[in-house]
């Protein structure tokens, strides 16, 4: 549970955010957004970044790195690995449990992340038991999203979800993240989709302002 970057933004905070990086990359890899989020001193919020495991990853010959499932093909639609998607949702409950412990209400955690870890917020986020404030998907797409009929948690069925894509994304392609939104929406879920024209497989600055945006929403 200390495999994580840990930033605070007051000592007594009262809010969290968990925010999981992509494919490669750790949970460094956000930590410089705090600042860009503009977010008012009122609010008391802990971000948590944790770290992926270093595994194989299949794609790039076996090659051990930060990742938060294995990914076996280019398109991304083929042989999603269920198994390895479930086990990070489940290590990342752990930190929203251990929050929940600490007297954060449930209301007050939102999940983020960035391409794989936008799917382990998504994966988490829809079926964990207690109502979340929030989920923020960026860059990314739902590979179990048929299995959510029968695994969703009613208790988030109107948690708001920002979802945020560059239209140039020649890793997680538009469509497919805007299929994913739209499966969502077709399930009743309330999801803000907003597209970046010409961002490639990135977030820029006025995403990150309506990131912001959206936490102060949430929160306040």
């Amino acid at each position: 549970m200390n495999d994580a970057i840990i930033v605070k933004t007051a000592f007594n905070y009262d809010a969290v955010v968990i925010w999981m990086h992509g494919l490669g990359a750790d949970g460094h890899d956000f930590e410089d957004v705090i600042p860009s989020l503009s977010l008012p001193e009122k609010l008391k919020i802990k971000f948590i970044f944790p770290n992926a495991p270093i595994v194989p990853v299949t794609i790039n010959n076996g090659y051990k790195m930060r990742a938060w499932y294995d990914i076996k093909t280019m398109d991304l639609a083929l042989e999603p690995d269920i198994k390895g998607i479930q086990s990070s949702a489940e290590f990342i409950s752990t930190w929203v449990e251990r929050e929940i412990g600490e007297e954060v209400a449930p209301s007050r955690i939102l999940l983020a992340g960035f391409s794989q870890g936008g799917v382990i917020a998504l994966e988490l986020g829809l079926r964990f038991p207690k109502r979340l404030g929030g989920i923020i998907a960026l860059s990314t797409y739902s590979p179990t999203i048929s299995l959510l009929h029968s695994e969703k948690s009613e208790a988030n069925q109107k948690t708001p979800i920002f979802w945020g894509h560059g239209s140039e994304d020649n890793v997680v392609p538009l469509d497919y993240g805007k299929r994913s939104s739209d499966a969502l929406k077709a399930q009743g879920y309330s999801v803000y989709f907003h597209e970046y024209p010409l961002l490639p497989h990135s977030v820029s600055l006025p995403e990150i302002k309506d990131i912001g945006a959206f936490i102060v929403k949430v929160l306040s």
